[in-house]
Protein backbone atom coordinates (compact mmCIF):
# COMPACT_ATOMS: atom_id res chain seq x y z
CA UNK A 1 0.00 0.00 0.00
CA UNK A 2 1.57 3.21 -1.16
CA UNK A 3 1.29 6.41 0.85
CA UNK A 4 0.14 9.42 -1.13
CA UNK A 5 -0.67 13.04 -0.38
CA UNK A 6 -3.79 15.03 -1.20
CA UNK A 7 -2.46 16.26 -4.56
CA UNK A 8 -1.67 12.70 -5.66
CA UNK A 9 -5.08 11.52 -4.45
CA UNK A 10 -6.83 14.20 -6.48
CA UNK A 11 -4.78 13.24 -9.54
CA UNK A 12 -5.64 9.55 -9.09
CA UNK A 13 -9.33 10.37 -8.66
CA UNK A 14 -9.40 12.61 -11.75
CA UNK A 15 -7.85 9.87 -13.94
CA UNK A 16 -9.66 6.98 -12.29
CA UNK A 17 -11.12 4.22 -14.38
CA UNK A 18 -12.26 1.26 -12.33
CA UNK A 19 -11.79 0.55 -8.64
CA UNK A 20 -9.28 1.88 -6.12
CA UNK A 21 -9.16 1.76 -2.33
CA UNK A 22 -7.91 4.52 -0.03
CA UNK A 23 -7.22 4.11 3.67
CA UNK A 24 -7.51 7.32 5.68
CA UNK A 25 -5.42 7.14 8.87
CA UNK A 26 -3.50 9.14 11.46
CA UNK A 27 0.02 8.21 12.56
CA UNK A 28 -0.80 7.85 16.28
CA UNK A 29 -3.94 5.75 15.82
CA UNK A 30 -3.43 2.17 16.99
CA UNK A 31 -6.56 0.93 15.25
CA UNK A 32 -5.27 2.49 12.03
CA UNK A 33 -2.05 0.50 12.31
CA UNK A 34 -4.05 -2.72 12.72
CA UNK A 35 -6.24 -1.80 9.71
CA UNK A 36 -3.11 -1.12 7.66
CA UNK A 37 -1.64 -4.51 8.59
CA UNK A 38 -4.88 -6.29 7.68
CA UNK A 39 -5.06 -4.51 4.34
CA UNK A 40 -1.41 -5.38 3.73
CA UNK A 41 -2.32 -9.05 4.06
CA UNK A 42 -5.26 -8.61 1.69
CA UNK A 43 -3.02 -6.78 -0.76
CA UNK A 44 -0.38 -9.52 -0.60
CA UNK A 45 -2.90 -12.26 -1.24
CA UNK A 46 -5.08 -10.90 -3.99
CA UNK A 47 -5.10 -7.19 -4.49
CA UNK A 48 -6.16 -6.70 -8.03
CA UNK A 49 -7.14 -3.11 -7.32
CA UNK A 50 -4.70 -0.35 -6.37
CA UNK A 51 -4.60 0.49 -2.65
CA UNK A 52 -3.35 3.74 -1.18
CA UNK A 53 -3.14 5.33 2.25
CA UNK A 54 -3.39 9.00 3.15
CA UNK A 55 -2.90 10.87 6.39
CA UNK A 56 -6.26 12.48 7.08
CA UNK A 57 -4.53 15.44 8.75
CA UNK A 58 -3.10 16.49 5.38
CA UNK A 59 -6.15 15.89 3.19
CA UNK A 60 -8.68 18.48 4.41
CA UNK A 61 -10.40 19.09 1.07
CA UNK A 62 -10.97 15.43 0.21
CA UNK A 63 -11.85 14.61 3.84
CA UNK A 64 -14.58 17.25 3.85
CA UNK A 65 -15.83 16.49 0.35
CA UNK A 66 -16.16 12.78 1.08
CA UNK A 67 -17.44 13.40 4.63
CA UNK A 68 -14.87 11.14 6.35
CA UNK A 69 -16.11 10.99 9.94
CA UNK A 70 -13.25 9.17 11.69
CA UNK A 71 -10.22 6.98 11.19
CA UNK A 72 -9.47 4.39 10.12
CA UNK A 73 -11.69 4.73 7.10
CA UNK A 74 -11.35 2.60 4.00
CA UNK A 75 -12.95 4.30 1.01
CA UNK A 76 -13.59 2.13 -2.01
CA UNK A 77 -13.77 4.19 -5.19
CA UNK A 78 -15.34 3.42 -8.53
CA UNK A 79 -14.32 5.68 -11.39
CA UNK A 80 -13.04 8.24 -8.87
CA UNK A 81 -16.21 8.44 -6.81
CA UNK A 82 -16.69 6.97 -3.31
CA UNK A 83 -18.63 3.75 -3.62
CA UNK A 84 -18.32 2.47 -0.06
CA UNK A 85 -16.84 3.57 3.29
CA UNK A 86 -15.74 1.09 5.93
CA UNK A 87 -14.94 2.31 9.42
CA UNK A 88 -14.90 -1.06 11.18
CA UNK A 89 -12.15 -3.29 9.83
CA UNK A 90 -13.72 -6.46 11.20
CA UNK A 91 -11.18 -9.02 9.97
CA UNK A 92 -8.78 -9.82 7.16
CA UNK A 93 -11.42 -12.15 5.71
CA UNK A 94 -14.04 -9.38 5.79
CA UNK A 95 -11.72 -6.96 3.97
CA UNK A 96 -10.69 -9.69 1.51
CA UNK A 97 -14.36 -10.32 0.63
CA UNK A 98 -14.90 -6.59 0.02
CA UNK A 99 -11.92 -6.40 -2.33
CA UNK A 100 -12.73 -9.71 -4.02
CA UNK A 101 -16.24 -8.49 -4.74
CA UNK A 102 -14.83 -5.62 -6.81
CA UNK A 103 -13.13 -7.79 -9.41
Amino acid sequence: MREIDEAELKAIVSKANGHEAVLFYTPLCGTCKIAERMLGIVEATSASIPMYKVNINYTPEVRDAWKIASVPCLVVLKDGQPLRKEYAMQSVDYLYEIMKGLD
